[in-house]
């Protein structure tokens, strides 16, 4: 095992030590002993994390991966506190703190802006239903986490992890580069040991970019097994919000708070029949047989990255795994039918979401306001447009037969004749492919250099996609993808979670200005 494992083994060592040096990347096994122990308390991470905010995303590093905190955050980790002295424990997340991505509304007095000036006053004063879940089981909202602003859905020259309202999320393995988005606040924020864990959404990549390219673990969820209530909207076909934590088990942990069905939310109809206690289901010993098919559809774009997924690909095999390759089907079209169902899908769901927010200061309440508030608004406008939501503004209705016929396409192309023909002809149970390159350097000229993702795929077919750290190239992490076919959040993690305990190859971040420095560079 010693040899297959190979560089990935090399790390592994040196990042549990790096981890172990520091309560604040502590897990939420290690934090819930430590405060059964009494050695740690709600409030004493609270202020551990709250001050870890203050020094490394307000200054230092300045990773501005936090708009907001919670201004009771302290006040509820008091009252947990006070419960667990009382003797009533609610559940492994009883005392964590936990970010919130800013589009995800929370009744603690802070605003959900999605990254826009004009939500600036979106103070609704209400949980989502996620939400209430987990405070639920025990959590403490820390605050909320910056993102590519409208979730990256207002111009396809974005820069990937800006916003209006929170400025540029920095990666935290090099701050020259991009934290990816749309929840690159969540997954730099959980990086960096300023929670816990974070919470993110994902209409397609959103959740898996930013985990991998910030070196931790991320599941976007099946569409319908966790509620959409109250979560500022892109696609009613896609969306979903997920765990983004530093291990495994720390995501099957949030997972197990937060899904379930919600009446306000029809697609999450059968959530209660799914939904199962995914940290009990975890399993070390998962690769022992099981048939998996490679997909190499990210392959080709970076070199170091494909060695790095062979290395992994070597420790699959060595732990049990049966690989088998396979070929995915050619995105152009589904690409095609994704951009015309996002764009239907976006005007209806943001006018809905705008028309019923309670605030009156909102004045912005239909996406043609929107579009003349940016318009209007130089700081929105100064580093990219809004052509998305022109072209979103200019398109039909839900009941347009070109948008039914292109939802039921896509659909059919990415599950039933996607990936579910995929584990059916080759005979596997789950898909892994590389997340994704190593991130780009930040470019407000020219963009970021894109090598590919795997996402596409399952958040068009609505299925459930997971992300674990597979290594390093120079010092940026890079991440092994997981995919399964619907409701099969339980397997994937225990597979993840397989790969994870024989590489355990994360480590924090040291939040170094470049990578790019090099003695080669010099001759």
């Amino acid at each position: 095992m010693k040899r297959a494992v190979g560089l990935i083994a090399g790390l592994a060592a040196a990042g549990a030590a790096h981890a172990a040096e520091d309560p604040a990347f502590g897990g939420v096994q290690d934090l819930s002993q430590a405060m059964a122990r009494g050695t740690a308390s709600s409030e004493s991470l609270t202020k551990a994390y709250l001050a870890r905010i203050a020094a490394l995303d307000r200054k230092g590093p300045r990773l501005n991966s936090v708009i907001a905190v919670n201004p009771h955050a302290l006040a509820d980790a008091r009252k947990l506190d006070a419960e667990r002295k009382a003797g009533k424990l609610r559940g492994p997340l009883h005392g964590l703190p936990i970010l919130l991505k800013d589009n995800i509304e929370s009744a603690d007095g802070t605003a959900t802006t999605a990254g826009s000036l004009a939500l600036k006053d979106n103070i609704t004063n209400r949980d989502a239903p996620l939400v209430k879940r987990l405070t639920d089981a025990g959590a403490v909202i820390l605050g909320k986490a910056n993102l590519s602003e409208w979730a990256n859905y207002r111009s396809s020259r974005s820069i990937s992890g800006w916003s209006a309202m929170g400025g540029l999320v920095r990666n935290p393995y090099a701050l020259d580069r991009s934290a990816c988005g749309s929840s690159a606040g969540s997954g730099a924020a959980v990086a960096a040991g300023l929670a816990v864990a974070a919470i993110g959404t994902e209409t397609d990549g959103s959740i898996t970019c930013p985990a991998a390219m910030n070196g931790i673990v991320g599941l976007k969820p099946t569409v319908g097994l966790v509620s959409r209530t109250y979560i500022v909207p892109i696609s009613e076909s896609q969306d979903t919000a997920g765990p983004m934590t530093r291990s495994v088990a720390d995501a099957a942990a949030v997972l197990t708070a937060m899904a379930g069905s919600d009446p306000a939310d029809p697609a999450t109809a059968a959530a209660d029949q799914h939904r199962t206690d995914y940290l009990k289901a975890l399993d070390p010993a998962a690769l022992k047989g099981a048939r998996i098919g490679v997909m190499r559809a990210t392959a080709g774009h970076s070199p170091r990255t494909d060695a790095v997924f062979e290395e992994a690909l070597t420790v699959l095999k060595a732990a049990g795994a049966v690989l088998v390759e396979v070929t995915a089907p050619d995105g152009k079209a589904l690409g095609d039918l994704e951009d015309l169902v996002l764009r239907v899908e976006f005007k209806a769901g943001v006018n809905a979401y705008l028309a019923a927010t309670s605030p009156t200061q909102v004045k912005t309440r239909s996406l043609a306001d929107l579009i003349a508030f940016n318009a209007s608004e130089s700081r929105e406008t100064a580093l990219f447009g809004q052509e998305t939501f022109l072209e979103a503004q200019a398109s039909p209705g839900l009941d347009d037969p070109a948008y039914l016929k292109a939802r039921a396409d896509a659909r059919r192309l990415a599950g039933p004749e996607g990936i579910d023909k995929l584990l059916r002809d080759a005979k596997v149970e789950a898909l892994v492919a590389q997340s994704g390159g190593p991130s780009s350097v930040v470019d407000r000229v020219n963009g970021g250099k894109w090598l590919g993702s795997p996402s596409s795929l399952p958040a068009v077919a609505g299925y459930p996609h997971l992300t674990v750290p597979m290594g390093y190239v120079e010092g940026l992490p890079v991440g092994l993808s997981f995919i399964g076919t619907a409701w099969s959040e339980a397997r994937l993690l225990s597979l993840g979670y397989a790969f994870e305990q024989v590489t355990k190859v994360r480590r924090a971040p040291t939040f170094p200005a470049s990578v790019n420095g090099s003695a080669a560079f010099d001759h």
